[in-house]
């Protein structure tokens, strides 16, 4: 039987989703988990990698065991096994053909900034803290120059095991709110596209803060998407900032 995760994390003390020799990572623990339940060895298949100190809302897994669970009762009993920094916020039979990977068609990403000179220890571990004065309209604005297919050579990671660098970005908004347990300003970037690279959506997160500081004009964006140069693109935010919104599937 085959069966689609929905799973929540505080990717703070994970070393990522990718099981690593030595390293507590995401996947690592639910497969630990699933040989408990199963007996065997499972394999749990993600919609993708997030990096270490990554979180997800709406990250997507699917398993295929060969017991008997309702799906009523693999939630609790993977729960139950599990860290309270690590959920399966829902879980329900696929068909057998239903690969969490390859079946998905898109992925929102928010990556959280309070731009306050005190950040809030509620939001240490969730959002970037930036002190300077942020121009958020300056940024929507510039959002807009990433919308659409490129190769994104300039703004992802020089290890990124992909040789294939073209991805499309359907939708990227820059927007902030005043929060009430921050005492401050949250400004989010919320990015939707039919793949990312490895550290695409923060080094866009990161060259987006240089604009709203003044220091990056879109001119040198658009050189930097062009024509691939890493150096014009901004400094990559830091993890703790990004959390896998959602993922989309037919």
């Amino acid at each position: 039987m085959n069966f689609k995760l929905l799973i929540q994390y505080d990717g703070t003390d994970f070393h990522g989703w990718q099981v690593q020799e030595n390293e507590r990572t995401v996947q690592g623990e639910l497969e630990r988990v699933m040989a408990l339940l199963e007996g065997r060895d499972v394999y749990v298949c993600g919609s993708g990698r997030t990096d270490a100190g990554v979180h997800a809302e709406g990250q997507v897994a699917n398993i295929k065991l060969k017991k008997q669970f309702t799906p009523e009762k693999l939630r609790a009993a993977i729960n139950g096994n599990l860290w309270r920094d690590l959920r399966i916020l829902s879980v329900e039979k696929a068909a057998d053909d239903f690969h969490a990977r390859f079946s998905a068609r898109s992925k929102t990403y928010l990556y959280r900034v309070v731009n306050t000179p005190v950040i809030s220890p509620f939001w240490a571990r969730y959002a970037h803290h930036e002190t300077r004065p942020l121009d958020v309209n300056r940024m929507n604005d510039a959002s807009r120059l990433f919308l659409g297919e490129h190769d994104w050579s300039a703004f992802c990671s020089a290890q990124s095991d992909s040789e294939n660098k073209v991805r499309t970005i359907t939708d990227f908004s820059v927007e902030s709110h005043w929060d009430a347990r921050a005492q401050a300003l949250i400004i989010q970037f919320r990015v939707t596209g039919n793949g990312f690279l490895r550290y695409m959506v923060r080094s866009i997160a990161g060259t987006l803060l240089e604009v709203g500081r003044g220091e990056k004009d879109f001119d040198t964006i658009q050189t930097a998407i062009v024509g691939g140069n890493r150096y014009l693109a901004g400094a990559t935010a830091p993890a703790h900032g990004l959390t896998l919104l959602k993922v989309y599937y037919e």
